[in-house]
């Protein structure tokens, strides 16, 4: 990270010229109440929930109608101006941060299911309804929407599509992208753009897989079409004790081998379990180095014989102790610490930095053993919480930001964790999109001619680099002039961000 720096006075009047331009050009498109410039009115816009880093915009916009979002990129794209769209702000990778010299376009007010079909069990929201509340608009008829992130009471849809957010059913029913049918939006341009179909397949190249997952670098989404899928009759959860992590590891490699394939497959180990029974007291066993939570669901008779066979391999692997919930009310409690590991861990720690790798099933063991050298490395704590079925992690990192030492080298245990991630032959992000928290591990995975080639994507839809620029690959230009990064605690710094 480099030396802090501060705006000349010929800069400062310089961006105050560049800012008042371009407040009169969006007042000419939104109404009063939709434009913020003030910056006791733009800080609340500063960061995601990556909230070590922080740096507001000239402006945010919070249109109302397809319309005035039309009217805002138009205009930005005229003015050159960065343009950065905004959900909920529940990102962890700083992919939302705001640009010093752009825009914020905030979509919260893109709030509406639109419709809800059982025929063709879709549903059509806007970009800025809630994940659960898709599944609580389709409940009536018996159906819900299945991915389901830990902030799904808050993440919009627009988000998930940025990131392409998974959730603990992901094993099972996949991730965003195996979960949307059709995306409408605007390019950089203003221009009207849709990707993918309500039937199953469309014509054309396959551009809906290069824009779910491109955290924003190619399109503003506001409307989507999502498949939804039948409530199960029943679902049991098994919470699995092991005296040590390895076997833990290699119980979940032994599940997956087994044919099986649960709804659920997470594992936690013994610090983490202990911070969310603090919090949420859902029964966990204290005493295990690790506990997994297998779920089943389906038919009575369906659940009943996985739960079996489950309980049977977990046995083998080494489980030191089994629960089965009893009812709906103890599958959700065991679920309900699982689901608050993340506001359990704020609770015993200033700040944390969740990073989310993955690496073959089979070296859970490994990168968990890895993870507690680094601790002594680093002279930090880790808290463990992994989507043990899919390989996806999620270390929480233990710091306190207004310490400029410990945020170093919570940074550098993150790059080492996702860099012995790579080596393990996992990458660098699973499901929480890269950002500014993972653009230089981006290097580690990715060979120059592989950035290349996502550049070219990136200039197909947007040649002047304007929407979400500085984030997810990153190139040899530093950009001098990104801006000032506010780090929390009020330290300021400048960091090594790139710039498409």
């Amino acid at each position: 990270m480099n030396a802090p720096t501060h705006p000349t006075h010929a800069q400062m009047l310089l961006r105050a010229e560049r800012q008042a331009q371009l407040i009169a050009a969006l007042s000419a498109v939104l109404p009063p109440h939709a434009l913020l410039w003030h910056s006791e009115d733009t800080t609340p816009y500063e960061c995601d929930g990556l909230t070590a880093y922080r740096q507001r915009p000239m402006a945010v916009a919070l249109p109302e109608t397809e319309a005035q979002v039309q009217a805002v990129l138009t205009t930005c794209h005229a003015l050159g101006v960065p343009v950065v769209a905004r959900g909920a702000g529940t990102g962890l990778s700083g992919g939302a941060m705001p640009h010093a010299e752009g825009v914020t376009l905030s979509l919260a007010k893109f709030n509406q299911v639109l419709s809800v079909d059982a025929t063709s069990r879709t549903a059509v929201v806007q970009c800025g309804v809630r994940n659960l509340a898709i599944s609580e608009a389709a409940a009536p008829l018996g159906l819900y929407y299945a991915p389901d992130p830990s902030s799904q009471i808050a993440c919009t849809i627009g988000g998930n599509v940025a990131e392409n957010s998974g959730g603990v059913h992901c094993l099972k029913y996949g991730l965003t992208l195996h979960n949307v049918l059709k995306v409408k939006g605007f390019t950089v341009e203003g221009e009207p753009v849709e990707f993918g179909s309500a039937a199953l397949d469309c014509a054309g190249l396959d551009l809906m897989s290069v824009l779910v997952g491109s955290e924003g670098m190619l399109a503003v989404t506001t409307e989507v079409t999502v498949k939804l899928v039948p409530r199960p009759q029943l679902a049991r959860c098994i919470m699995a004790s092991f005296d040590d992590v390895r076997r833990a590891g290699d119980a979940v490699a032994a599940v997956i081998a087994a044919g099986i394939i649960p709804a659920g497959l997470e594992m936690m180990d013994k610090p983490m379990t202990a911070a969310v029974e603090d919090f949420v007291h859902a029964g966990y066993d204290l005493d295990a180095a690790a506990i997994l939570l297998c779920e089943s669901d389906g038919t009575p008779e369906e659940v009943a014989e996985e739960i079996e066979r489950m309980s049977a391999v977990l046995r083998g692997a080494g489980a030191t102790a089994i629960a089965v919930s009893a009812d709906e009310a103890q599958r959700l409690k065991f679920w309900s610490g699982r689901k608050n590991a993340f506001p359990a861990s704020g609770r015993i720690s200033p700040d944390y930095m969740c990073m989310d790798s993955t690496i073959p099933r089979k070296r859970l063991a490994d990168i968990l053993q890895a993870i507690a050298d680094m601790e002594v490395k680093y002279g930090l704590r880790c808290l463990n919480v992994f989507h043990a079925g899919d390989g996806n992690l999620h270390p929480l990192i233990l710091f306190d930001a207004n310490d400029p030492d410990q945020l170093r080298r919570c940074e550098q245990f993150g790059a080492d964790i996702l860099e012995t991630s790579v080596a393990m032959g996992g990458t660098v992000t699973g499901e929480h999109g890269v950002g500014i928290e993972k653009v230089n591990s981006m290097c580690v995975q990715f060979t120059p001619e592989e950035r290349e080639a996502m550049f070219a994507v990136k200039r197909a839809f947007d040649p002047q680099g304007l929407l979400n620029p500085g984030k997810v690959i990153p190139t040899l230009h530093r950009c001098a002039e990104y801006g000032r990064v506010v780090v929390r605690g009020g330290q300021t710094a400048h960091p090594e961000l790139p710039r498409f």
